[in-house]
């Protein structure tokens, strides 16, 4: 992956997010609201999301511990299929399930992977369309810039 520049968003209000976790736990982004977000879009049939997906478990684990937290959500796949890719590439964050795609329309991803960075504030300060190494030192920068303190 080429080194990519994470891109500023205008700082909008994040939309609505509430999903199931593969467990059928419900997760919703305003229970987060005092962390630093990152919400990803993804699907197993999308090589880009699967190359990033181990950058994105990187960044997560250099994080541990702080107000930060990732949701995969995956677009429309099913559980077992979703399941077969996460013991191929373990992750410590939480996907979530977008059945029938509703949240990734509200959210406008229509390019996968499709990644959204929520301040503490709960507006997003940073997007990305496409892959990006999120393990990279100035995209980890970004991500501490919006932490608490």
């Amino acid at each position: 992956m080429a080194a990519q520049e994470l891109k500023r968003a205008t700082g909008g209000p994040a939309p609505a997010l509430q999903l199931e976790d593969l467990s059928g736990k419900q997760h919703r982004l305003a229970d987060y609201r005092g962390k630093v977000v990152l919400v990803n879009f993804w699907a197993t049939w999308c090589e880009p999301c699967r190359d990033e997906m181990p950058s994105i478990e990187r960044l997560r684990a250099s994080l541990d511990g702080r107000a930060f937290a990732v949701f995969a959500v995956n677009l429309g796949e099913t559980e077992p299929r979703i399941r077969a890719f996460l013991e191929k590439v373990p992750v410590g964050f939480t996907v979530l399930r977008d059945r029938d795609t509703t949240t990734a329309k509200a959210w406008k991803a229509f390019i996968l992977p499709a990644t959204f960075l929520i301040g503490p504030d709960g507006r997003i300060h940073y997007q990305y369309f496409g892959e990006l190494d999120w393990s990279q030192e100035k995209v980890r920068r970004a991500v501490l810039e919006l932490l608490p303190p």
